[in-house]
Protein backbone atom coordinates (compact mmCIF):
# COMPACT_ATOMS: atom_id res chain seq x y z
CA UNK A 1 0.00 0.00 0.00
CA UNK A 2 2.76 2.29 0.88
CA UNK A 3 4.36 1.90 -2.69
CA UNK A 4 0.99 2.32 -4.50
CA UNK A 5 1.00 5.23 -2.36
CA UNK A 6 4.41 6.62 -3.11
CA UNK A 7 3.71 6.04 -6.58
CA UNK A 8 0.84 7.57 -7.48
CA UNK A 9 1.76 10.80 -5.32
CA UNK A 10 4.98 11.33 -7.16
CA UNK A 11 3.75 10.57 -10.02
CA UNK A 12 1.13 13.15 -9.44
CA UNK A 13 3.06 15.87 -8.39
CA UNK A 14 4.92 15.24 -11.42
CA UNK A 15 2.26 16.19 -13.13
CA UNK A 16 2.14 19.58 -12.00
CA UNK A 17 5.35 20.28 -11.61
CA UNK A 18 6.50 18.87 -14.90
CA UNK A 19 3.15 19.76 -16.87
CA UNK A 20 4.90 20.40 -20.45
CA UNK A 21 7.23 17.26 -20.15
CA UNK A 22 4.28 15.10 -19.26
CA UNK A 23 2.35 16.72 -21.83
CA UNK A 24 5.10 15.51 -24.72
CA UNK A 25 3.53 11.56 -23.71
CA UNK A 26 -0.08 12.27 -24.57
CA UNK A 27 -0.47 11.20 -27.72
CA UNK A 28 -1.73 13.20 -30.53
CA UNK A 29 -4.85 11.81 -31.06
CA UNK A 30 -6.11 12.82 -27.55
CA UNK A 31 -7.55 15.90 -27.44
CA UNK A 32 -6.37 18.82 -25.01
CA UNK A 33 -3.31 17.80 -23.80
CA UNK A 34 -2.41 20.05 -20.99
CA UNK A 35 -6.11 19.27 -19.58
CA UNK A 36 -5.46 15.74 -20.03
CA UNK A 37 -2.21 15.91 -17.79
CA UNK A 38 -3.89 18.00 -14.86
CA UNK A 39 -7.00 16.04 -15.01
CA UNK A 40 -4.90 12.52 -14.69
CA UNK A 41 -2.47 14.46 -12.05
CA UNK A 42 -5.35 15.06 -9.80
CA UNK A 43 -6.86 11.37 -10.47
CA UNK A 44 -3.39 10.13 -9.73
CA UNK A 45 -3.45 12.46 -6.47
CA UNK A 46 -6.66 11.83 -5.17
CA UNK A 47 -6.22 7.46 -5.34
CA UNK A 48 -3.22 8.36 -3.82
CA UNK A 49 -4.93 10.15 -0.73
CA UNK A 50 -7.89 7.63 -1.18
CA UNK A 51 -5.30 4.72 -0.53
CA UNK A 52 -4.31 6.04 2.58
CA UNK A 53 -7.38 5.29 4.86
CA UNK A 54 -8.97 1.40 5.15
CA UNK A 55 -12.53 2.20 4.45
CA UNK A 56 -11.76 4.32 0.91
CA UNK A 57 -8.62 1.73 0.13
CA UNK A 58 -10.80 -0.45 -2.05
CA UNK A 59 -12.52 2.50 -4.02
CA UNK A 60 -9.68 4.05 -4.58
CA UNK A 61 -7.90 0.75 -5.59
CA UNK A 62 -9.91 0.69 -8.38
CA UNK A 63 -9.73 4.19 -9.63
CA UNK A 64 -6.37 3.88 -9.74
CA UNK A 65 -6.41 0.50 -11.95
CA UNK A 66 -9.03 2.43 -14.32
CA UNK A 67 -6.84 5.22 -14.64
CA UNK A 68 -3.46 3.11 -15.31
CA UNK A 69 -5.47 1.34 -17.96
CA UNK A 70 -6.43 4.80 -19.33
CA UNK A 71 -3.21 6.04 -19.12
CA UNK A 72 -1.65 2.51 -21.07
CA UNK A 73 -2.12 4.80 -24.60
CA UNK A 74 0.37 7.44 -23.55
CA UNK A 75 3.17 4.15 -22.87
CA UNK A 76 2.37 2.70 -26.30
CA UNK A 77 2.70 5.96 -27.62
CA UNK A 78 6.00 6.10 -26.13
CA UNK A 79 6.97 2.84 -27.46
CA UNK A 80 6.18 3.73 -30.82
CA UNK A 81 7.87 7.18 -30.98
CA UNK A 82 10.46 5.80 -28.65
CA UNK A 83 13.07 7.94 -30.98
CA UNK A 84 11.34 11.28 -29.40
CA UNK A 85 11.77 10.35 -26.04
CA UNK A 86 15.32 10.55 -23.74
CA UNK A 87 14.76 7.29 -22.01
CA UNK A 88 16.21 3.87 -23.29
CA UNK A 89 14.09 1.87 -25.77
CA UNK A 90 14.99 -1.51 -23.69
CA UNK A 91 13.26 1.11 -20.73
CA UNK A 92 9.96 1.78 -23.10
CA UNK A 93 10.17 -2.23 -23.89
CA UNK A 94 9.99 -3.18 -20.06
CA UNK A 95 7.72 -0.66 -19.11
CA UNK A 96 4.53 -2.15 -20.31
CA UNK A 97 5.16 -5.27 -18.56
CA UNK A 98 5.91 -3.16 -15.88
CA UNK A 99 2.53 -1.80 -15.79
CA UNK A 100 0.80 -5.16 -15.77
CA UNK A 101 2.93 -5.78 -12.60
CA UNK A 102 1.57 -2.16 -11.31
CA UNK A 103 -2.08 -3.39 -11.47
CA UNK A 104 -1.11 -6.41 -9.64
CA UNK A 105 0.05 -4.41 -6.67
CA UNK A 106 -2.95 -2.21 -6.75
CA UNK A 107 -4.98 -4.63 -7.07
CA UNK A 108 -3.37 -6.39 -3.81
CA UNK A 109 -2.49 -3.75 -2.06
CA UNK A 110 -6.18 -2.16 -1.75
CA UNK A 111 -8.42 -4.98 -1.47
CA UNK A 112 -9.95 -3.92 -4.92
CA UNK A 113 -11.91 -7.59 -4.27
CA UNK A 114 -13.32 -6.84 -1.32
CA UNK A 115 -15.75 -4.34 -3.50
CA UNK A 116 -19.25 -6.29 -4.34
CA UNK A 117 -21.27 -4.65 -6.41
CA UNK A 118 -25.04 -6.29 -6.35
CA UNK A 119 -26.65 -7.05 -9.61
CA UNK A 120 -30.18 -5.58 -10.26
CA UNK A 121 -32.29 -6.98 -12.34
CA UNK A 122 -34.73 -5.61 -14.91
CA UNK A 123 -38.14 -6.72 -15.44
Amino acid sequence: MVFVFLWFFIGGIAHFAATDTEMRIVPPYIPWPRTTVVVTGVFELLGALGVIRAWSRPVAGAGLLLLTLAVTPANVYMLQRWDQFPIPYWALVLRLPLQVALLVVIAWSTEVRSLRFQRTRHV
